[in-house]
Parts: C-alpha cells; structure tokens; sequence
C-alpha cells in the first residue's frame, strides 16, 4: 500500500540502499548480449572539493544520459573519480599542521609531508564522492578512480618519457604566472581578475646625450606604470612606428634613473599610439606583452625578485651586468635589495620624485591578476620549467573537429575550441609542490638530465652516459649509483611535480587501464559523450583531445556537449562575495533530489544559463507529488499495474487517446534526449505526466471507474497502470528515487517486478489513434478554452455558464453531444446549445476552426470588468514604456552588468505578454 503523502526525505536514503545493495550501477549492468558499449568519464572534482551547484548541473546531465543508455539496454559505465588538486590538498593539510601547532612541512621533509596528505586523504578526503550519491548519481562506485592511485601514476610516467623521447616535453626559461604566496607556477584557470583601485605613475626617462631637463621634454622621454618597482628591470622603451612625435628617438638611448643603464628606444606596433604618452616601458621579465616584444627585439631579460617576490638587486648578475657602478646605483640596490615588492615599489617612487623623475600621479582603478589559491597579486616570474609542444599535439586535434570525428554540442563552441587551439602557447606542466606526481627526471653531477619512468632505469641510463663520456671514473659511478647512502650525490631527482592537468588530461584512457590492454580499456574506450562547462574547453578538453590521439591514435570522445552557468534567480553569476552561493545539498534536503535534478534538467536549454530560483524547486516538488498522488488515486480504484496491453484492441477513445499521447512522449523525450536537448526532453514528459495523464486523464477516467461498464472498468484499469508503469520509466533518468520507490510498490503480489527500475527497458510505444486523439484532445482545448475565460473574466467559480456553438459542422455538432456530460462537469456549464449568431455581451472562443460565444449578461458586471481589465492594461503599458526608455539608453546597456540587461529584457517581454492577455480579455466583451 503506498504511503498517503509524498516524503522525498524517507524515501532516498532507502532507494539509494537498495540501489547499493543490488551493486546496480557497475559497469554493463542491465546491458542486453551483444548490446554496444555506452561510456562517459566524470570530469573529476577535486578531492578536496564539495558539491556546488556547477558539479550537481553537470553530474546530473550525465546521469540522465547513463539511465537512459543502460534503460535501452546498452552496456553502459559512468566512471568515477578525484582529482588529486595539488594547490588545494597542499594547502588543506599544510593549514591543518598549522591549527594543530605542528611542524610545518618543510620541517618534517617531502617523504612524512606526502604520507601526511596521503592520511589525510584516506580520512576527509572525497567527500562529494558521498554527495554526488546523495543526488542519486549512478556511477560505477566500484571503479572509483584517483589521479594519484598506482594505475594513473604509471600511465602519467609512461606519457611524459614518451613525450620527452620524442622531443615534445622540453625544459626551457620563460616567463609564467608565479603565485608568490604559494611559491609556485599556475596556470591561467587559476588566475582571477581582481579590480583594485591602482594608481600610473609617469616617469621622465632622460634622453641620452642631452643634459636633463624637466621642464624641457626634448631631454627625456615620459612613460607610464602601474608597477614600478619593475622598473628597474626595463632594457627598452617602445614607441609606435607610426608615431611621428617619437621618430628621432628610435634607435637612441635613454637612461635608466635610479640605475643608469642605457636601454634602447625601439619601434614596435605593441605602443599604442593613443594610449597614454604613446611610449611604452619594456620589462621583458616581468610582463608577458613586454616578453614578446623583448624576444622580437632580442632584449636583455632582467628578473629582479625572488620566489617570494622580493626583490633581489645586489648578487643578481643578471641586473648588474654591463653596469658602472655609481653612488646612484649603489644608494638604489642598497635601498630596495630584499624589500618586498609593495614596499619596493612605494621606495622607487619616493626615490624617484627625490630625483624630479616622476612627472605625474593618476588614479587608475584596473583589473590585477591574482592567485585564486594564494590570494596575492601573481606575478609574471622568468624561470625555468618544464613544457610541452602543445602546437604540435594540437594539430591532429584541431583537425579531429575540422573534420567531424568530434562534435561539439552546441555547435558554437567549436569556435571558441579553435580560437584557443590555433594561437596555442606551450603548456608548462611543472608546478613547484610536493603534492602531485613528481617529475621523472635526474640530473647528473654535471647538470646532464635523464628522463626515466622509474629511478633504477635513470641510474642505468647516467652510467652509460658517463662511462661513455668517460666524464666520470667508471668505478666510481658504480660505488655512487649502487649504493643508495650515496645515490644522491650522483643522480638529483628535478622537486617539481606536474600539473594536474597534466593527468586529468589522460583521464579517459588511463581509468581505464592504459597502458595496459584491459578489457575495460578494449570496451569502453572511446567513450561516448563528454558533459563539461564551457570555462575548461581548453584547460582539460583540449588537452584530452590530443593526449587521446597522441597514445591510442583515437579521439577520446565522439561528442562534447557544453553545458552553461548555474546562476542565482536573478541571472547573477553565483560567489560567496556575493551572498548568493546556493548550496544543493540543502536544497536536496528542503525540496528533495528528484525535484532539484528535474529543475536543473529542464533548465539546461542549450546556450542559456540556469537562473535558478527555489520557487522552481518547490514547484517541481509539487510535479513529484502529483505523480505520487495520481498512484494513489489508481491504488484506490483498483489499477493493475505490471499488465501487458494490446493499444489496438482497446476499445474506449479515452485509453486509445492516452496510450497515443503516451506514444508521442515518449518518442519526443528519446529524440530530445539524442540531440542532448535535456529541457525540451524534461518538458515533454511534464506536460503529459501533469497535463494530460494527471490531469486530464485522471478527470475523465472517473466516470469510467464509477460507472457500471465492468469491462470498460478494467480496460481502464489496465491502460491506467500500463501509462503509469511507463511514465515511472521515462521519468526515472531525472527523477529516480520517487520512480523507483513507486516501481517497487505498485508491483502486484502475484508477479513481482522482474527488475529493478534503472534496469527496466525504456518504453517503446508505437501505438497512434488520430482519430481517438483529435476527438479527446478537442475535448481539452474546449474546455481549457472555457476555464481560461471564466478566470479572466472573473466569473464566479460556482455559476452555471452557457456555451452556444455558432453553426458547428456535423463532426463538433456530435462531439458536442458525445462529450455534452464531460463538457457540463469539466467546465461548469449548465447549458449546451448550437445558434447562428454570437449574442450580446458575450466572450468568444475559437477552438479548431469552430467559433463558440460564452454569454456573460447576468453573470458579470460587464462595465466594472471592462473598467478593471483597462486600468490593469494602463498599468502594463506604463511598465512596458518604463522598461523601454531604459533599454533604449545605449549607456545603461553599455555599463550595467549583463546579466541586469537581461533581467530587464526578461521583464520587458513579461509585460508586453501581460498586456496581448488582456487586450484579447477586453476584446472579448465587445
């Protein structure tokens, strides 16, 4: 018997149990002999993270499609894992060492600190593993993977020698985004843009060969920074070569103040010629833009700070070389040497207005990089690194999705892929953590490198070169690399470890067993589908793309479909500077999984972003309920469920008409579902599970069930059971708890269900009944027609209307007589008659070509309605025009944030609907 109310809350815990208990969800589960193999791999979270309202989106499109394959009988995996996260998880247990006043981790050594996080790991780590089941997610749990485990350890060694061996993985010195807090290389993901209220300083740089002047600009040249303790570090002035007031100047120097190097004046197309003074300071080791125009140039590169970001004058040969030493000179590196960079830079410019150099002060609020870990400004560091020949590897990709072997869905990302894949930069993979894999690579006593997947292949690669080289005695390189107390003096491991992106990037074939010849890996490779956001196109799906082709000679995927942003009801993008991070978990909690999974589903149109509004949430709750309530409403009247049906020997139009909807449904959820449209598919089921079955099925069955027509009774019985059975099927990818509970309960006592729900085939209903459709759905367009004018026209809920049919054809004139009970009960009418004209005061309907007139005398005060509809439309049309003005300001589009445009746009068209509803309501009284 099921229970009376709806409780989301009881019921998943349960389910979710039940689900464990039959190991449901390992991989070919369900799957028919034969069946061809359907795989995605989750883009794993980090293991430090938890679930946010970006991971339940893109977790729940992907278990949508994984219950969808397994229900028609494929043999599916959804492979699971974490990402090691080496920043995070660094910084996770390096603040819990600190809470707990322990030694910090350079104190305890790379080897106790590594075992700590590992620790760690096995006692908090992965905790979304326990939310993502909390969503219903059904993952092969079984399979769960982790970037750091011995499989993909093995399978990241294996990439990078290969990739070293074949010259694609190089070390080389180039300027990086360095965090100075965490010390370490980041990567452009992990850069956030901050604006801050900065300043530009102008600086006079003197002319050589002139006598310097501030009041006379012949002797010196003016440019502007927003960070001028990089200053000191400049080897060039550029200028526009198109610029006419610095012409003489090109090929001149200028002297640097504070320092006296001479740098050149070059001509570059990087000045811009209105931008600023039109002269632009060149900073090679600290600027990206300043690097390029410094390798065009072949200028000096001149790093001035630490790894800390202090500043590091006084043994930096690089700084000092081709200097005179002057008292100016030594005042400077005696001043700023080992000053942080912010003091340093607060030094240079007192330092500079002392000497009459600095011209000017603005204010200058701009956008600053900082670290998203560190939460400092980052700073572009020179240093050496490893790398990859991404433009090389991007080749066969780019030209993968050229040529159709991988899609992208929807279509307009694949712009968006080759604008990144085309001006491809080499990928620096080398991140200067403990946390992560560490880089596989020795080096000698004499700095020779030797790239190896373990250290016993690098020892014997050392020895032959150096007994080759004859560079080292060969006894003594035998003593040194076969005795481990002195195997570090002979062969020093590189300390960095390797992006994460560097492993996730091997994610679809390395869980799978690569470079092992697995059956998994001979089964489920390449997957199917790939479910991601848009914001790491190029970060990991890119980099899956040519790591795929590059080891298996295959795409790692057919299709990438592109989800869009979670954003709060507003359209404001979520963050918890904001205050309007919306956690899932508690939403799951207040409104249950079901309705938050099917909010999300029916959101995701494609290239829209989900405003997500918990009014939503709770609206589908209520869709859940319905359904609930409709099992109960046939557990009452007998409904037999787990009865096979023949639609063509049914004889009611009703349950012709409901199996023919159902039909349509159906097929529109699979074809929806095929073209990764998730909304559309959502939508599809809940107009007929709500609209038509719910509603409008229930409503006309009543008569049948209180009726004396036993046999009409229990062809009712049966089809009402056998469309509820199949409404639990197509429902279940989005709501599988409240799906499954109802699965189990209805199963008659006689013969159980032979299978779970996720197991159960997918539907296929191939019935149709025009005939009985066009007859039924006539029925609910009228009456719908009907109800919709008592409500505008505020008729009271209890009187009795006449409906008068003006001249029907002799199809509606026997429909009307047919259906005359249902039309009087469904719509409250009180008479039914035909007539030649449309009366007085009367509301018209047209429905399927036939005109029908509602008189409305005596049942409404027409004048006092007329009088409400208008002051209700001179309300709307002032909204409209007040939305309007704004829209039509080009600076209030211009300025105000996008997603407030839109929201007013949303609004715009809200009211301009609202006023089309009530113009056909006062054209209906005449």
């Amino acid at each position: 018997m099921i229970e009376k109310t709806y409780d989301a809350a009881a019921i998943e815990p349960r389910i979710s149990e039940r689900w464990d208990a039959a190991d449901a969800f390992r991989a070919g589960a369900a799957a028919e002999p034969g069946a061809p193999a359907y795989s995605i791999v989750i883009p794993p979270p980090n293991v430090t993270g938890s679930l946010h309202m970006g991971h339940a989106l893109n977790h729940t499109l992907q278990d949508v499609l994984v219950r969808f394959e397994r229900m028609r009988g494929k043999n599916v995996l959804w492979q699971p894992g974490l990402d090691h996260a080496g920043i995070a998880t660094q910084m996770v247990v390096e603040r819990q060492l600190m809470e707990r006043q322990e030694p910090n981790r350079r104190a305890m050594g790379r080897e106790a600190f590594i075992e700590r996080v590992w620790t760690w790991k096995a006692e908090s780590g992965g905790s979304i593993v326990g939310q993502d089941r909390r969503l219903g997610m059904s993952c092969d749990w079984s399979r769960e993977r982790f970037t750091m485990d011995e499989g993909l350890s093995k399978a990241v060694l294996r990439v990078f020698v290969q990739l070293y061996r074949k010259g694609l993985i190089y070390r080389d010195k180039r300027l990086v985004n360095w965090d100075p807090a965490l010390r370490t290389a980041i990567s452009d993901i992990e850069v956030e843009q901050r604006e801050v209220k900065g300043h530009l300083w102008h600086f006079r740089y003197p002319v050589e060969g002139t006598v310097y002047d501030p009041e006379d600009p012949s002797t010196f040249l003016t440019v502007a920074t927003t960070r001028p303790e990089t200053m000191l570090g400049d080897t060039a002035v550029a200028v526009n070569p198109n610029d006419e007031r610095y012409a003489h100047l090109v090929g001149k120097n200028l002297r640097l103040p504070l320092v006296g190097r001479l740098i050149p004046v070059v001509a570059d197309d990087y000045a811009d010629l209105e931008t600023g003074s039109g002269a632009v300071k060149i900073t090679p080791a600290h600027d990206f833009n300043d690097y390029e125009v410094g390798r065009r140039h072949d200028l000096p590169m001149i790093a001035l700070m630490r790894d800390d970001a202090s500043m590091t004058l006084a043994d930096n040969d690089a700084f000092l070389d081709g200097l005179v030493r002057t008292p100016e000179l030594d005042r400077t590196i005696a001043e700023i040497d080992g000053l942080d960079r912010f003091a340093a830079r607060a030094r240079v410019v007192a330092m500079m207005e002392e000497g009459g150099f600095l011209a000017r002060i603005e204010d200058h609020p701009h956008s600053v990089p900082h670290g998203d870990r560190g939460g400092v400004p980052i700073e572009p560091f020179l240093t050496d690194q490893w790398y990859v020949d991404a433009e090389t590897l991007a080749r066969p990709a780019i030209a993968s999705v050229r040529e159709g072997r991988t899609t992208f869905v929807p279509k307009n990302w694949e712009r968006t892929y080759f604008d990144w894949m085309e001006n491809i930069q080499p990928w620096c993979i080398s991140r200067q953590l403990w946390w992560g894999h560490q880089i596989p690579a020795w080096y000698g006593p004499d700095g020779q490198c030797f790239v190896a997947e373990t250290e016993e292949e690098a020892v014997a690669e050392a020895l032959a070169h150096y007994v080759t080289n004859e560079t080292i005695d060969d006894a003594e390189a035998r003593a040194m690399a076969e005795d481990p107390a002195r195997r570090d003096g002979f062969l020093r491991r590189d300390e960095d470890v390797l992006d994460t992106w560097f492993s996730s990037a091997l994610w679809p074939f390395s869980t799978l067993g690569w470079p092992d010849e697995t059956p998994e890996l001979a089964t489920y490779y390449p997957t199917s589908v790939l479910v991601t956001g848009f914001d790491i196109i190029f970060f990991w799906v890119a980099r899956m793309m040519m790591m795929g082709l590059e080891f298996t000679g295959t795409e790692p995927f057919s299709t990438v479909y592109v989800h869009a942003l979670v954003r709060d009801k507003n359209g404001a993008k979520m963050s918890k500077s904001k205050g309007n991070v919306i956690d899932p978990l508690e939403l799951a909690d207040e409104f249950g999984a079901d309705a938050l999974r099917f909010t999300l589903a029916i959101m995701a149109a494609q290239g829209r972003d989900v405003k997500l509004d918990p009014a939503r949430i709770a609206g589908y709750r209520n869709f859940a309920t319905k359904l609930w309530n409709a099992t109960r409403f046939g557990e009452m009247n007998g409904v037999a469920h787990g009865a096979t049906i023949w639609p063509e020997a049914l004889r009611l139009p009703l349950n012709r008409w409901i199996v023919t909807e159902l039909g349509r449904a159906a097929r529109e959820c699979e074809g929806a579902l095929e073209a990764y449209r998730f909304n559309d598919a959502a939508a599809a089921l809940y107009r007929f599970t709500w609209n038509l079955f719910c509603d409008w099925y229930v409503e006309l069955a009543k008569p049948v069930f209180m009726g004396e027509d036993e046999a009409a009774k229990a062809e009712t019985r049966e089809t009402f059971g056998f469309v509820l059975d199949s409404v639990y099927k197509l429902l279940h990818p989005f709501m599988p708890f409240i799906t499954e509970e109802l699965w189990a309960t209805t199963a008659p006592e006689a013969s159980p269900r032979l299978s779970l729900l996720c197991h159960a085939r997918w539907p296929q209903v191939d019935f149709a009944d025009e005939t009985a459709a066009a007859d039924v759905n006539w029925l609910v367009e009228l009456v719908t027609a009907i109800r919709s004018v008592r409500s505008e026209m505020n008729v009271p809920p209890g009187a009795e209307a006449s409906l008068l049919a003006i001249t029907p054809g002799p199809e509606v004139a026997e429909r009307l007589a047919r259906h005359e009970a249902s039309l009087k009960r469904l719509a409250r009418l009180g008479t039914i008659e035909t007539g030649s004209a449309v009366p007085p005061q009367s509301a018209q309907i047209l429905v399927a070509g036939t005109l029908f007139a509602l008189p409305l005398g005596g049942m409404i005060d027409i004048e006092a309605e007329r009088a409400r509809l208008l002051k209700a439309k001179g309300k709307a049309d002032g909204e409209v025009a007040r939305v309007e003005k704004k829209l039509s300001n080009e600076r209030f589009v211009a300025s105000a944030p996008e997603d407030v445009v839109a929201q007013e746009r949303e609004k715009l068209a809200e009211y301009q609907e609202e006023v089309r509803r009530l113009v056909a309501a006062i054209e209906r009284l005449g």
